[in-house]
C-alpha cells in the first residue's frame, strides 16, 4: 500500500524540537512509514529522513545517499572520531545551509527493518547523513550549530518572511539537503 509523499514538518513545529521515543519492534506499522519516509525523501531530493521530520515522534531515519541506502532504528552512536566541516541543508528549514562540525568516523549501533541489531562503522557522506538525522531524533537541527548571532538573525528572517539564502538547485550535484 503506496501513501505518496508525506508532508515534511517546517522549522517552528514542535514535533521537530521533541527527543523521539525508541520503537519497540519494528513491525507493520513501522513498516509502512518506513516506506512513506523513503518516498517522501526521494520526492524532496534528500539523503535523508527522520520520523520527526513527518510529524512522528518515534527513533526511526531513511537515509540514501544513491551509494548507500539503509533504514535505522533506535540508534546509538558508541564512538566517534576525528572531525570535519561541511555545509549542510535541511528538508525541514528550506534554503537554509549552515556549516556544521561532525565527526569524520562514528561506529553505530541500530536496529534495522527486520529488527536485526546492527554495528557498523561509517565514514564520510554516510556519516555525516547519520549524525544529522541521529539529531532530528534528539530534538537537534542545524541552526544549533550556528553561534547565537547568526542564529538570532537567520531565526527573525525567518519569522518574518524576509530570509532568502542560498537557493538549493534541483540538480543531483548537490545531494547533501538531509
Amino acid at each position: 500500500m503506496e501513501f505518496g509523499p508525506l508532508k515534511v514538518r517546517l522549522y517552528g513545529d514542535p514535533c521537530l524540537e521533541a527527543k523521539s521515543k525508541p520503537v519497540k519492534e519494528v513491525g507493520p506499522v513501522e513498516r509502512m512509514l518506513i516506506s512513506a519516509m523513503f518516498e517522501t525523501m526521494a520526492a524532496y531530493k534528500g539523503v535523508g529522513l527522520a520520523a520527526p521530520q513527518v510529524g512522528i515522534n518515534e527513533q526511526i531515519f531513511v537515509v540514501d545517499t544513491g551509494k548507500e541506502t539503509f533504514v535505522v532504528v533506535n540508534p546509538k552512536i558508541v564512538k566517534s572520531v576525528g572531525h570535519d566541516v561541511m555545509e549542510e541543508g535541511c528538508l525541514s528549514i528550506p534554503r537554509v545551509l549552515v556549516d556544521v562540525k561532525r565527526a569524520k568516523t562514528v561506529w553505530v549501533e541500530y536496529i534495522d527493518a527486520a529488527n536485526r541489531r546492527v554495528r557498523a562503522q561509517l565514514n564520510g557522506l554516510v556519516a555525516k547523513v547519520f549524525q544529522h538525522e541521529y539529531d532530528h531524533l534528539q530534538g537537534k537541527l542545524i541552526l544549533d550549530y550556528l553561534n547565537p548571532r547568526d542564529r538570532s538573525k537567520i531565526l527573525s528572517q525567518l519569522k518574518n518572511g524576509s530570509y532568502v539564502g542560498k537557493v538549493l538547485g534541483d540538480d543531483d550535484a548537490y545531494r547533501t539537503k538531509i
